[in-house]
């Protein structure tokens, strides 16, 4: 939409606050207008008021309040992408003269899943958090799928398909996954030659993933696994594969340290696995992203890169 110069004219004879347009636009972000105050420094009240003066000054209703979540009017809608626009003409503004400071700051509440949040996204915070001594971090790790705006959530890590449209997605990594098994295992009850062989075999699987897909020289194969164990978290089902419970399949960002120091072995590599999953970063539809979500995006993409550095280390090897 290109921006109407009488807005801006509009806006500031009706009494418009910039510092009102802001919040309200990362209201209609976070969905929360306490959260949305904080990162300005303003109390739930202060906030409130904030919003209430906007809306006094415009002549309407920009948010719909109910005790779980804040959401959009129509005319909220209608105005949000005038409102980013002079908030973007502002700080362009500031930017050609050298004022003003575009350096991150405040508290960036980030949602990923247990396992990978835990083994990739906590080792990289050190030098995050060092590169941008203005942030804090709230990080919940759950493989719970969760509402970013009703949590009030700037960013989240998934894995699965991106099902809701009122959200971004930007791919972080793939997501490359192998059937593998403890050489134990494989010692104890023979290693299967074809898909077909692993019915007759003890398999683990991640709840909801019973049937596997195989890349075949006949095309697609499907085989509906029997599991002996089934579980609902990634490093669970890597470790009981160690363990020597079975056949399983593993993302590459979970077993290659297992992968590389041998006490897991790639199963059946002639027939890979059907599997176009990448690890996605999520954030709510915004034209307006914050400092704060961008500089974590822009890292957390260079840091994974194209290749991550699991697959990498595997590359190694020559898996």
């Amino acid at each position: 939409m290109q921006f109407n110069k009488l807005f801006i004219y509009f806006a500031y004879n009706r009494g418009v606050n910039v510092e009102h347009l802001r919040l309200f636009v990362r209201v209609a972000s976070t969905g929360n207008i306490t959260l949305a105050g904080q990162e300005q420094g303003l109390s739930p009240a202060v906030a409130g008021t904030y919003i209430k003066k906007l809306e006094d000054s415009l002549g309407v209703l920009l948010l719909q309040r109910t005790t779980r979540k804040v959401s959009l009017t129509e005319d909220g809608i209608s105005f949000l992408p005038y409102a980013e626009e002079v908030i973007s003409t502002i700080e362009a503004a500031k930017a050609a003269v050298g004022a003003g400071s575009t350096s991150p700051s405040g508290n960036l509440r980030i949602a990923a899943p247990a396992s990978f949040g835990r083994m990739h996204l906590v080792p990289a915070l050190p030098e995050f958090l060092t590169l941008y001594s203005g942030l804090k971090v709230d990080l919940r790790l759950s493989d719970t799928i969760v509402d970013l705006v009703e949590g009030g959530f700037d960013i989240a890590i998934r894995n699965a398909e991106l099902k809701d449209s009122s959200l971004v997605a930007r791919k972080l990594s793939p997501d490359r996954r192998l059937l593998c098994a403890s050489p134990e295992y494989l010692a104890e009850h023979g290693t299967p030659g074809s898909p077909a062989d692993l019915l007759n075999h003890q398999c683990i699987s991640l709840m909801g993933f019973d049937s596997w897909i195989f890349n075949t020289p006949e095309g697609a194969k499907t085989v509906k696994i029997n599991s002996r164990l089934r579980v609902d978290n990634g490093e669970a089902l890597r470790d009981a594969c160690v363990q020597g419970l079975g056949i399983t399949i593993n993302s590459t960002w979970s077993a290659y340290q297992q992968l590389k120091c041998k006490d897991l072995v790639e199963v059946l590599p002639e027939f890979p696995l059907v599997s176009e999953t990448s690890i996605w970063v999520v954030y709510p539809s915004s034209r307006l992203l914050a400092p704060k979500v961008r500089v974590f995006i822009d890292y957390m993409v260079e840091r994974f890169k194209a290749t991550p550095y699991w697959d990498q280390e595997l590359e190694k090897l020559n898996m």
